[in-house]
């Protein structure tokens, strides 16, 4: 687990940030990338941020949870920035450190209540 990230995500909940994600990217509202993100965090308007445990340097995101924190935007951890990438439509051999879903769209509403729930839960909330 690398240095920045701040709790380990069950499997399972790693299976359900996917899920949202792929369901989500449907409706295309997804920045993608630490600058993106980082600028969505700022603004206070993203839905959830995911981001990947394997980037390298971890120092890349480290202020992405603190952000989220301030600005009450839950967050997410999944394994892998490649997985992340295929799972929002990005091409095949492309990462992305972090997405930001700015909507989650109607046929994803029940896939992100759930993954918030679990993420409270993880988080002693």
């Amino acid at each position: 687990m690398s240095v920045h990230v701040r709790f380990e995500t069950p499997e399972d909940v790693e299976t359900a940030v996917y899920a949202l994600v792929q369901a989500a990217s449907k409706a295309g509202a997804i920045k993608k990338g630490s600058n993106e993100v980082t600028k969505a965090a700022e603004r206070g308007n993203a839905k959830i941020i995911i981001m990947a445990e394997d980037v390298n340097p971890p120092e890349l995101l480290a202020h992405i949870p603190m952000i989220c924190d301030e600005k009450k935007i839950p967050y997410a951890y999944v394994g892998s920035q490649e997985y992340l990438a295929k799972e929002c439509g990005m091409p095949k051999n492309v990462k992305t450190a972090s997405i930001a879903l700015m909507e989650v769209g109607k046929g994803a509403q029940d896939k992100f209540d759930d993954v918030i729930s679990h993420l409270a839960n993880i988080r002693g909330e």
